[in-house]
């Protein structure tokens, strides 16, 4: 019997471990895809444009396979963080009165300036990228984190619609007995007196009571009831948002009675719940706080899928917390310092790297307690965030990214106008070279970025558990 209780356990592990290496490769595959698509995005309208593209790469460093069709090549590189398109003539010929005085930036200027130019063949008249239209160059510069945003829909929407996602419903999990205060003795219960502050004491005592009665417990309300109405709003039991009208609700009403409709064994009742006043902070990491209602119940966890008229409002709320996230990404960088370094534990909300992301994809897959569903449910949840911060990041106005280019075009177009109203002469191109510095800089700073969040990845991950 013990041999093959090890042999079953032998196996279960095995098991997990094949699992966790399916969920990372699965992830790793979405990601090459994605960024496939993104490079694909860039390369179909130069073409369409007529502009020249010699090189369509997925992944940097040395390549593992290409072929050529027509002008172009076509490749996968050995390391899947990233991709590429050349385009021929992204910088433009220096402008006619430039300073030739000798400084270290301008060689370096005129060295980058070289390196591009020299892929211009003496057939590519008209099909230089500098030379199109402002328009055309600021559609091939957002159509690859467009297509980014347009996989990020497409992911969400067969989760959410086809597959299901994990939803907080209107089941009631659990109704805590009483209210103890935040900070309370371990040994306090419901049925031990305890002053303000959480702490045992003696029965009759000035300050000391037995803690009062929750809000949910004197209602009435049992573990296993649905709610199905909150002061006559309708509430749908897994419905993305229907949790978070019912939070609304009770927190805007401390000492305000709310009528509930509930569903308990197959019935319906009316009860009535008063929440109490309860501090909260304002904001989460703000030290303001402010007066909510508190009742005392907690949800149960289901898989369900959703309407399509919730895709729109959803996908909102998502690309809503993306920014939110990203802009608050500079100040989050110390404390992931912190966490590689110093072994500080690791904020769970704090930034997150591939590496890390697809560890968490393979940790997912290996779950037992996970349907099949759940896991496909999770891994397109993950790939769809990732193509949304493929999208936010790309279009930041910093050269080299993508927005950097279409800002580049931007401004071009409006010197032009201003030029012209002006009665002046078109300026021509905008010499993008100038921002090389720039853009040594920003990617640097990248790079620092990514090393950084692959050693936290590594050595003190973010993990399901």
């Amino acid at each position: 019997m013990a041999s093959s209780a090890g042999a079953c356990d032998g196996g279960a592990e095995l098991s997990g471990i094949l699992l966790t290496i399916l969920g990372i490769v699965a992830f790793a595959v979405g990601m090459l895809f994605s960024i496939g698509f993104h490079e694909a995005g860039h390369f179909f309208w130069a073409r369409r444009f007529g502009m020249r593209v010699p090189q369509f790469m997925v992944g940097f460093g040395p390549t593992v396979f290409s072929r050529r069709r027509g002008e172009t090549e076509y490749g996968l590189k050995a390391i899947p963080l990233g991709g590429y398109i050349r385009i021929v003539g992204m910088i433009p010929p220096a402008e006619e009165g430039e300073s030739k005085r000798a400084t270290r930036m301008r060689r370096f200027i005129a060295e980058v300036r070289g390196q591009s130019l020299n892929d211009v063949l003496p057939s590519d008249a008209g099909r230089v990228f500098y030379a199109k239209p402002w328009w055309q160059r600021v559609i091939v510069m957002f159509a690859g984190p467009f297509n980014n945003l347009v996989l990020a829909a497409l992911f969400f929407t067969i989760t959410l619609t086809a597959v299901g996602t994990s939803v907080i419903t209107t089941t009631i999990s659990t109704v805590p007995a009483c209210v103890l205060p935040a900070g309370a003795d371990q040994d306090a219960d419901c049925d031990t007196p305890v002053t303000a502050d959480g702490q045992l004491c003696q029965a009759g005592t000035d300050g000391c009571a037995l803690p009062e009665p929750s809000p949910a417990a004197a209602a009435g309300l049992r573990p296993g009831d649905t709610l199905l109405a909150i002061d006559g709003e309708a509430l749908e039991r897994t419905a993305y948002d229907s949790w978070g009208a019912v939070q609304e609700a009770i927190r805007r009403s401390p000492g305000t009675p709310l009528d509930l409709t509930i569903e308990r064994n197959g019935r319906t009742r009316d009860l009535t719940v008063t929440p109490i006043a309860n501090t909260v902070y304002a904001e989460p990491g703000s030290a303001e706080t402010t007066t909510a209602g508190y009742v005392g119940v907690s949800p149960a966890i289901g898989f369900a899928r959703q309407d399509w008229s919730a895709v729109p409002s959803y996908f909102g709320m998502v690309v809503s917390g993306s920014v939110e996230k990203l802009v608050q990404m500079p100040e989050r960088v110390p404390q992931l310092f912190r966490a590689a370094f110093l072994g500080e534990e690791r904020d769970p909300n704090g930034p997150i790297g591939v590496v890390g992301v697809g560890r968490i994809s393979g940790e997912a897959f290996a779950l037992p307690a996970l349907s099949g569903l759940e896991k496909l449910s999770f891994l397109l949840s993950l790939l769809a965030g990732v193509n949304l911060v493929l999208f936010l990041f790309n279009l930041l106005p910093i050269y080299p990214l993508d927005g950097g280019h279409v800002a580049g075009a931007l401004y071009e177009k409006a010197r032009a106008t201003v030029a012209r109203m002006r009665g002046r002469p078109d300026p021509g191109p905008f010499d993008i070279a100038r921002l090389m510095p720039v853009a040594y800089v920003v990617a640097g700073l990248f790079l620092g970025l990514s090393v950084l969040l692959f050693i936290a990845d590594i050595v003190n991950p973010i993990t399901l558990g």
